[in-house]
């Protein structure tokens, strides 16, 4: 069979998955702190036809290979850690990282502690500060923010500790916890705006918290009252599955055209 029928299929492939990408991107928007994905290419084993020849002084030249490429393979698929905007939405649990560093949740003590950048929090009827999916949002010491029922108002600053008001005058939590990681493209998507730590972000998989705006251990300031918004580039993405659906078209054209050269040479017999 026709080595060029098997690359068409092979770009076909990894056109698709560029398209798949490129689709969870834009189906994703307007998810609060979600980062982008890209796909980047391979090419496949090459076939030698004939080896590199050494040139002799004075008597020849030297020869190249000839190397006939076997088609492309996906390379990569890298998520791009880049900030997203900032949307104001002025309310005091709405918090958004102005730099590096993760927030830290849990299901409960003993838990897996998970990251996110979505800081769209809120407060329950037991007024612990939890996730829109309930998850708790650990402190620096790694329990969860908790205020008191005599709490009236509450502020957050920039290092994460939260301010709270009574009628005593103002009491102090957290500050919350931030997690540096130091390969944030090595975390492992989990679904629901959360990431896992992994072998390949962090050094033997771990991470301690720091608090907010820490410039010694490079966490980025808490900001009270705004969100992150996703990373995505609608400009960028339309761009690119254009030349995603071009590709896939071009890479088809090569099958049937392959297909077309195998029909001549079966009609050889006729």
């Amino acid at each position: 069979m026709l080595r060029s029928m098997y690359s068409g299929v092979s770009g076909m492939r990894g056109f698709q998955t560029k398209l798949d990408v490129i689709g969870n991107n834009i189906a994703n928007v307007n998810t609060v702190g979600f980062k982008a994905g890209r796909v980047m290419f391979q090419d496949i084993l090459s076939q030698t036809v004939s080896g590199v020849t050494a040139p002799e002084e004075g008597t020849s030249g030297g020869v190249n290979a000839k190397q006939i490429g076997l088609g492309v393979a996906i390379g990569s698929i890298d998520t791009i850690h880049t900030a997203g905007s900032a949307m104001t939405t002025n309310q005091a649990t709405d918090l958004r990282i102005d730099g590096d560093g993760f927030f830290v949740v849990s299901q409960g003590d003993g838990t897996e502690q998970l990251l996110t950048r979505a800081g769209n929090f809120t407060l329950d009827a037991n007024r612990q500060l939890v996730t829109q999916d309930g998850m708790f949002v650990l402190g620096q010491d790694g329990a969860p923010i908790v205020l008191d029922a005599e709490v009236t108002a509450f502020s957050v600053s920039q290092d994460g500790t939260i301010l709270g008001v009574t009628a005593d005058g103002q009491v102090e939590y957290g500050p919350l916890g931030i997690a540096k990681v130091v390969n944030p493209s090595g975390l492992e998507k989990i679904g629901g705006n959360l990431y896992r730590m992994t072998v390949n972000a962090n050094p033997e998989g771990e991470f301690e918290l720091f608090a907010g705006n820490d410039p010694e251990n490079g966490t980025g300031a808490i900001i009270s009252g705004q969100l992150e918004m996703s990373n995505v580039d609608l400009t960028a993405e339309f761009t690119e599955m254009i030349v995603a659906q071009r590709g896939f078209q071009a890479n088809s054209r090569i099958i049937t055209t392959s297909d077309e050269i195998l029909q001549e040479v079966v009609n050889l017999k006729r």
